[in-house]
């Protein structure tokens, strides 16, 4: 039931970040968004000394929405 519980975060996250970054993309992609942006800021939480993504809690929920804002970012940089 984990797994499950993963995707669905991933994807809210993948859809808010979408939101904000007016980024235009499918379901799939929102979840992967969220996944990986959720790697993300957590390494980035780390490296700044700071827990990452530890739970499904607030804390967790913006540290991967900033992940994945980054990671739109830079793949928006990378397509150009």
């Amino acid at each position: 039931m984990g797994i499950i519980l993963w995707i669905i975060f991933g994807g809210l996250v993948g859809w808010i970040a979408s939101m904000i970054m007016d980024s235009k993309e499918g379901l799939l992609w929102n979840i992967i968004i969220g996944i990986v942006g959720s790697v993300i800021g957590g390494f980035i939480m780390s490296l700044l000394g700071v827990g990452g993504v530890d739970g499904f809690n607030l804390y967790s929920f913006v540290v991967a929405l900033i992940g994945a804002c980054i990671l739109i970012w830079g793949v928006r940089v990378i397509r150009r």
